[in-house]
């Protein structure tokens, strides 16, 4: 294969690569719940959802630990999910990409 074949094939996988980060997502709640949030698998927040009935300015902590928990497990799926798909893509395992 020529060197402008590989270049070409790589600029292809990189872009598949950047449309599936795109593409992924990961959704999560916590708080049995009242806290949702959603990402994508570059780790972009799409959305978060916070019900009122947990909104209360005494406890203010409880709410942000709610969200960053709801946060952090969003991403993590999202991240799960891209991963899984990359490699159904490139057909292999590919250790330490994420």
């Amino acid at each position: 294969m020529k060197q402008a074949d590989l270049l070409r094939k790589a600029q292809e996988i990189q872009k598949k690569m950047a449309d599936i980060m795109a593409a992924a997502r990961g959704q999560a709640a916590s708080g049995g719940g009242m806290v949702k949030a959603v990402a994508d698998g570059n780790g972009t927040i799409l959305k978060l959802k916070i019900e009122r009935e947990v909104i209360d300015p005494e406890e203010s902590q409880m709410l942000e630990d709610l969200v960053i928990a709801a946060v952090n497990e969003a991403r993590r799926k999202a991240k799960q999910a891209a991963q899984a798909e990359v490699q159904k893509v490139i057909g292999i395992p590919f250790p330490g990409l994420f």
